[in-house]
């Protein structure tokens, strides 16, 4: 298994965004990750992940507005533009969009509808770009209250719904298993659509070995069923990067 560290949480302690680069190259991970590219200093960014040669696996997709109001779709998709851009000049394969809220007033067939909707205009931006934009299931019962999409099955018939293969989603172990589903129950037969994989402990969303959650089995399944990409390490360390490494390593 390869694992890509989110930036943004793991490494720290070492400094900025291009250190923590450095810092996780010299751990020995494959690749790295990070949230928003606009508070990044990127001509920097590219320096560091030219200076050690990691991956970059990807950022989120900007502006983060929910995508189940259409009134948002028309900034999205400008800033998908300029995303992509990055994505390239980093060597980034795919982004990350988020669904956004569950909307007050408004059933959910109505802003499934206008989600399906932008994504479809989004994998038409997309097109020839060597660029995938994989949507992220969060779960709503600890950290992302009044989310629209919790669910992987949702995300995952949204996805065939679309039939674009610019269009792929992000399997969160950590928010799908809070979320208490099983792993092979919800991918069972779509692990194709994954383009990404995400991992931390449950509860706490800290580093594996935390929690209580059975994540070994997870990643024996997801590698046992044929998934060849990064998990990318997305937790609060709850000490030292290094030492929060070492589960994985054991």
């Amino acid at each position: 298994m390869k694992y890509s560290a989110c930036i943004e949480w793991l490494f720290a302690e070492v400094g900025d965004f291009p250190e923590r680069v450095r810092a996780a190259h010299k751990a020995g991970l494959d690749g790295i990750e990070f949230w928003l590219w606009t508070n990044k200093d990127i001509d920097a960014m590219l320096a560091a992940v030219r200076e050690t040669g990691i991956a970059v696996t990807g950022m989120v997709a900007e502006p983060m507005v929910p995508l189940t109001d259409p009134a948002q779709h028309g900034a999205f998709l400008d800033g998908l533009k300029r995303s992509i851009d990055i994505a390239r000049r980093l060597g980034a394969p795919a982004l990350i969009a988020q669904a956004g809220a569950d909307l007050q007033g408004r059933s959910r067939e109505e802003q499934r509808a206008a989600l399906v909707a932008c994504l479809a205009r989004g994998a038409d931006v997309l097109k020839g770009s060597g660029v995938v934009l994989m949507v992220e299931p969060l779960n709503t019962r600890v950290d992302h209250a009044g989310y629209f999409l919790p669910s992987t099955v949702e995300g995952l018939d949204i996805i065939d719904e679309l039939n674009r293969p610019e269009i792929r989603l992000i399997y969160d172990i950590y928010h799908s298993a809070v979320m208490g589903e099983d792993v092979a129950e919800v991918l069972k037969g779509r692990l194709d659509r994954v383009a990404h994989v995400h991992l931390a402990d449950a509860p706490g969303r800290h580093e594996p070995g935390s929690g209580t959650m059975d994540w070994r089995r997870r990643l024996q399944w997801l590698t046992d069923n044929g998934y060849r990409g990064m998990v990318g390490l997305e937790y609060m360390p709850t000490q030292s990067t290094e030492a929060s490494l070492r589960a994985l390593r054991s």
